[in-house]
């Protein structure tokens, strides 16, 4: 099997993590690409199911090992990345690694994987949904709100680099798109 890649990516709050998951519900081909982050763990989440929880010191080792196919500080002292054992995991299994992540580390990725690497950037609808988005969660402060979306601001200056943008107005015709996108780049009919 091909060694192909797709990555998703969003500003926090365009929903790229919901129709990930309706990604992965509706195409067993598809696996969830486990990314490594040195923030703790939100209630519910689980070591190696949601992320692989690293303390700063085991994360820099693992950047000194050349462990990760990208990584990116994306928020002050936090660390995420892509482990390259993550994906020959997925490989191994007969699937394909479906990568959510932030926009500079699906860039890094694209620009290792060239044309195996389908990049989709989630769009929201305007600056405006995405501040109702996550204010909505009710998981942020004022200052992490306005950290998340001046963040925002600069991810979308980045979209035209991307190979598709879906602008997700309507969760189920954004789904779709997203989907339509994938099983092309597949070729699965």
């Amino acid at each position: 099997m091909e060694k192909k890649i797709i990555i998703v990516t969003a500003p926090s709050g365009a929903g790229k993590t919901t129709i990930v998951k309706k990604m992965l519900a509706s195409m067993p081909v598809l696996a969830f690409s486990v990314s490594a982050a040195t923030r703790t763990a939100r209630e519910g989440e689980v070591n190696g199911r949601d992320y692989y929880f690293m303390t700063t010191e085991e994360f820099h080792t693992k950047i000194d090992e050349n462990a990760f196919a990208e990584y990116e500080m994306v928020y002050a002292g936090k660390y995420y990345g892509t482990l390259k054992s993550e994906l020959q995991r997925i490989w191994d299994n007969s699937q394909i690694p479906m990568v959510d992540i932030d926009v500079k580390g699906a860039l890094s990725i694209k620009e290792h994987y060239h044309d195996k690497a389908l990049t989709i950037f989630i769009q929201p609808p305007s600056i405006d949904a995405l501040r109702t988005r996550l204010s909505e969660r009710g998981t942020e402060t004022q200052a992490s709100l306005d950290e998340r979306l001046a963040k925002a601001q600069y991810e979308l200056s980045f979209s035209h680099e991307f190979d598709r943008i879906v602008v997700n107005d309507e969760l189920e015709r954004a789904y779709e798109e997203v989907k339509n996108l994938v099983n092309d780049f597949l070729n699965i009919k």
